[in-house]
This record gives C-alpha cells, sequence and structure tokens, in this order.
C-alpha cells in the first residue's frame, strides 16, 4: 500500500480518506491508521461494503446523530467524524513497542477485528521477530490454526516500519481466569494449558537450529547476573552460584543430545495464555498462546519449569489464587499428555524451575524489587531445586 502525498490528502476536493475497509489487509489497514496519526487528516471507515455478513465492521462514528445523506456529507466535510477503534497500548520490552488495535462495537456478537501492533527499536530486533513470525506459522500449520489449541496468525511483517503484525486474540489470559474462577473452572483452565503445551512438544518440531538453543544460553544466564553485579546485590555470589549449577546441569544433560531437543514455547506462562470461546456454547472454547519471542528447539522441560516458577512468582501476592488451585495440576496434566519423555524429566524441571528463579530475580531487581521478600523467596526456592537434583 503506497501512501499519497501529503498534499494530496489534503486536496480541497477530498473531504475524508477511509483507512479502514473490508477491501484492505490488516497491513493496509495498520499503514493507513499510522499515516492518519503522522499527518492528521480527515479519516472514516467501511465505505464500500459489497454485502450484508460484514456491513458495519469497520464503522465510523460521528460527534453528532445524522438522519439524512445531507447531514451525513456535511458531517465529513466539517471533519467531526473518525474511524470507530481502540488502540491500547500493551506490555512490551525494552526493545518492543506493543499496540492492540480493535475495530468495530461488538455489538454485533462481538464480532471485531483485533490485531496486535509490534514497533521494534531496530533492525535487528525486528529481524528476530519477523523470524519468530515464521516460527508461529510453522506451529500452526501442525494443528494450532483453529479448534481447541491456536496460535495467532501472523498478518504481515514491515521491515521499513520495524513493525510484525499478528492477530489478536479474543479472550482473557489464564493469570485473569484464573483470579476470577471458582475452583473447578480454574483446574479446567489449568489443564487446557498444559494440554495446549503437551500437545506443541508432541509435535517433536526442530524448526530453529538446535545449536541456537545454547549458543545464546550463556549470554541470557549473564545478562540475569548482570543486574545483581550493576547494583552491588549482597545475594550477587548466591545468584552466581545458582547460574554456574544450572548452566552446568544444562550441558551435561543436553550439551552432547541435540536430539532431545523440540521447538517450545520460550516464556510459557500465565500472563502469555489465553482463554477464549467463539460463541456462548461452552464446547467452542479454546487456549492461545502469546508471545513467542523466546521460541528456540529446546529442552520440554523447559516450559514446563518456566511455567511452574511464573505460576508462583505471578501470584504471590494472591493467596485466593493457591487456595483453589495448585501447579500441580498443570504439572500431572501435562505428564499424562506428553509422550517420550524422559526417565529424568521431572528432574529436568527443577532445573528450569531454577533457571527461571534467576530470571525473575533480574526483572524484580529491574523494578527496584532487589530487596523484597520476593527476591529473596525465589533465590532459596531456586537451591532448593537445585539440592533436589542430588538426592
Amino acid at each position: 500500500m503506497k501512501i499519497s502525498p501529503p498534499d494530496k490528502l489534503f486536496h480541497p476536493l477530498i473531504d475524508a480518506i477511509e483507512i479502514f475497509s473490508s477491501n484492505h489487509t490488516v497491513a493496509e489497514s495498520n499503514r493507513g491508521l499510522r499515516d492518519w496519526h503522522h499527518l492528521k487528516f480527515n479519516a472514516i471507515a467501511g465505505t464500500d461494503t459489497h454485502a450484508l455478513s460484514y456491513a458495519g465492521l469497520y464503522p465510523t462514528i460521528f460527534d453528532h446523530p445524522v438522519s439524512t445523506a445531507t447531514e451525513l456529507a456535511g458531517e465529513i466535510r466539517a471533519g467531526r467524524c473518525r474511524p470507530f477503534f481502540k488502540e491500547i497500548p500493551r506490555a512490551g520490552s525494552s526493545s518492543t513497542q506493543v499496540t492492540e488495535i480493535t475495530i468495530g462495537t461488538g455489538t454485533r456478537g462481538d464480532i471485531r477485528e483485533r490485531y496486535v501492533i509490534k514497533k521494534h527499536k531496530n533492525f535487528p530486533a525486528w529481524r528476530s521477530a519477523a523470524w519468530r513470525s515464521q516460527v508461529m506459522d510453522e506451529i500452526r500449520r501442525h494443528g494450532f490454526e483453529k479448534g481447541r489449541f491456536r496460535v495467532p496468525k501472523s498478518l504481515g511483517n514491515d521491515q521499513e516500519s520495524l513493525t510484525t503484525i499478528e492477530e489478536g486474540i479474543n479472550g482473557k489470559t489464564l493469570f485473569d481466569k484464573l483470579v476470577e474462577a471458582d475452583p473447578q473452572e480454574a483446574k479446567n483452565h489449568l489443564e487446557m494449558a498444559a494440554e495446549w503445551l503437551a500437545r506443541l512438544h508432541n509435535c517433536r518440531l526442530q524448526i530453529s537450529p538446535p545449536e541456537e538453543f545454547f549458543s545464546n544460553e550463556r549470554r541470557r544466564l549473564d545478562l540475569y547476573i548482570s543486574a545483581f553485579t550493576r547494583t552491588g546485590h549482597r545475594h550477587t555470589r548466591k545468584a552466581q552460584e545458582i547460574m554456574d549449577r544450572v548452566f552446568e546441569f544444562e550441558t551435561s544433560l543436553y550439551g552432547n543430545h541435540p536430539e532431545k531437543l523440540i521447538q517450545g514455547h520460550g516464556d510459557f506462562h500465565p500472563k502469555n495464555i489465553f482463554i477464549g470461546q467463539d460463541s456462548d456454547d461452552p464446547s467452542s472454547r479454546f487456549v492461545a498462546a502469546i508471545d513467542f519471542a523466546s521460541s528456540y528447539t529446546m529442552p520440554p522441560a523447559f516450559d514446563v519449569g518456566t511455567f511452574l516458577a511464573q505460576f508462583r512468582n505471578q501470584f504471590y501476592d494472591r493467596q485466593q489464587v493457591f487456595d483453589k488451585i495448585s501447579e500441580n495440576i498443570f504439572l500431572q496434566k501435562y505428564l499424562n499428555e506428553a509422550n517420550q519423555l524422559n526417565d529424568d524429566f521431572l528432574r529436568e524441571v527443577e532445573v528450569f524451575r531454577a533457571r527461571t528463579s534467576l530470571s525473575i530475580s533480574y526483572y524484580l531487581i529491574k523494578l527496584k524489587l532487589g530487596e523484597s521478600e520476593n527476591l529473596w523467596r525465589v533465590l532459596v526456592e531456586a537451591e532448593h531445586q537445585l539440592a533436589r537434583l542430588l538426592m
């Protein structure tokens, strides 16, 4: 989609520019939205509809009521209208700005177009994200396009603007669902998440080169320790010992066994998992995972250990969740559904629970919570997890 020069967009014979339409791709709609934000021309949406089934999906909102074509034209010429949509910033990272776009009113059975725009800080970050989009597409082709288990669809990668676009998920995060649900519903949601992960691992995919996991692992672990050393944290030595033991276990378990590695999610936790429903029928419920930025060909135990450690951390101050549900429900369901697990799988899970504790500690220090009781708990639990490997 090539944007017209600004002088043509503001030509006196043009009263408004359509930026959202059923005839646009999502990438084109996003380009129109971006140029509207930048140039501030008069924008409308959905003027060209050829079927009743999608009439009203791209509405235009007016500042004043209109009842005739003359009034409609007058309001457009006066610029008292704009496309109806929501633009919501989401949590991203230091190198990525994330925005969720929802177009429509939701009055037609909540059928609205949702997509997520990720604006990357530099070309290497964009290139990595574009590659992860390919990983997502490949996983989708292995049974995650629709139905009970899903992965968002990649909708476009734009090198010029350093953006990637993917399908938005209509649902709530597993985190929110577990906070709101009664004990039985919470159990169902947690088991669905475990089934999703087991289904991915059972595919035994190796999309990323297996050697990529270890080539980046030491760098990632060093990054976690850097937060301790940079702040002169009093528990730096403890964190360093945990990191050294984690890397030693990882190397001994998998260093010479790339066949043990499979494509994983890499950051599987309750805030990256969505529970949704396509209709009022409970049988239409589905589970989807987002954010594959850390997806590598990795040990299966990595994702399981990550989830268990993050579950403990994310609900640290929400005792009501622990009162109705235990992370062991997730673990047991995964074990029941997963195939070809190593005899030492549970011991391997402990390694990656400890590893995730280092990641959590890193972010707690970044949030200036380095002296919190939670960080001390995380480090002590990591020590206990590694100690169990020696029993």
